[in-house]
């Protein structure tokens, strides 16, 4: 079965098709993250308007790669949820004119959703039911994949997510945007036990909360300005990131053996960085568990991850009408009898 499935949740615009849930036939995105960090940080509006300039290219290049005709596409499947609402709405509204003008069903996918189904493309003997965490730029959740289209909750961030953290660290130590990356290359020539930065206490055994991380970077760096003193900045983000993904890992490997969980998993943006991977390859080689990563070029938002969780959501009847509608918010483990 061939899906066409779309993303436009944020500052990526992306189309690929993928072949029954695993095999990826294409995958283009079309990014406007240079753009992004003039402002040190995603500008909805922009955002929106680049998804509006470049989705009908980047859908006739993904088509052209697979070497499909649109006729051959068995579904149309687009990210509704969640996202940036104008930039969500660009992608749900391309695909719906898409899907009822060729006469193809259409699928609507939950963009964490596609984050765990990322890891269906580098593990394809992977299945259900296993642990996994998903780490990105609005999200930080651990969920308990019970099957492929239902989800529980175990823990969540109780304020800012991971990659949120990363992204507003970064523009404090004016790293520029993406946060994550550009945090991650100034840490490798530092220090991470230069600073002393906090664990922020959580209600909730696998909760976590960032606010308080990212406000501690920001009180070293103004105690240092109001004290004439200089900070080291590959220091410093060593620091943050050392303990974040210190953070991370830990509340995974404790809900792993908490729930005798044998395979866990990693997927999101923040599942791209290396010193997170390490601690979590570590930590599962001690447990004695599987450790399953999506590729790096499959962490961050694309329309692959999209497709493929599409696959297994049109099997479980999971198909839109022309009402579908895009949300700014709705958890992983909604019903879609709740959308009726």
């Amino acid at each position: 079965m061939y899906i066409l499935g779309i993303e436009s949740s944020c500052d990526e615009t992306a189309v690929a098709v993928v072949r029954d849930g695993r095999e990826v036939l294409s995958s283009v995105i079309a990014s406007s993250a240079a753009e992004q960090n003039l402002y040190g940080g995603v500008v909805p509006e922009i955002a929106s308007r680049r998804h509006i300039e470049n989705i009908s290219a980047t859908a006739r290049l993904a088509l052209e790669q697979a070497n499909l005709p649109l006729d051959a596409i068995d579904a149309v499947a687009v990210t509704f949820a969640p996202g940036l609402i104008g930039a969500v709405l660009v992608g749900v509204n391309f695909a719906k004119g898409l899907a009822f003008g060729a006469g193809k069903p259409l699928v609507p996918v939950h963009h964490l959703r596609g984050h765990v189904a990322a890891l269906y493309l580098a593990h394809p003997d992977l299945k259900p039911p296993f642990l996994c965490m998903v780490a990105s730029g609005g999200h930080s959740h651990i969920v308990r994949v019970e099957d492929y289209t239902h989800f529980q909750v175990l823990g969540r961030t109780v304020d800012d997510a991971a990659g949120e953290a990363f992204d507003k660290v970064s523009r404090t130590l004016r790293l520029g945007y993406p946060g994550g990356p550009a945090v991650s290359k100034a840490a490798l020539s530092g220090n991470p036990k230069a600073y002393k930065l906090p664990v922020p206490h959580v209600e909730g055994r696998y909760n976590v909360s960032f606010s308080g991380l990212k406000t501690a970077v920001l009180n070293v760096v103004n105690q240092a300005k109001m004290k004439d003193e200089e900070i080291s900045v590959p220091d410093l983000a060593a620091s943050f990131e050392w303990r974040i993904t210190e953070i991370l890992a830990d509340k995974l490997l404790l809900a792993a053996k908490d729930t005798g969980a044998d395979t866990i998993c990693l997927a999101g943006g923040v599942g791209a960085n290396h010193l997170l991977r390490s601690q979590l390859e570590e930590g599962a080689k001690k447990m004695g568990a599987r450790l399953c990563m999506p590729e790096l070029k499959y962490c961050g938002d694309n329309a692959a991850m999209i497709a493929a969780q599409a696959y297994y959501e049109y099997l479980a009847g999971n198909i839109a009408g022309p009402r579908l509608n895009g949300l700014a918010t709705l958890p992983i483990d909604y019903s879609p009898a709740e959308l009726d």
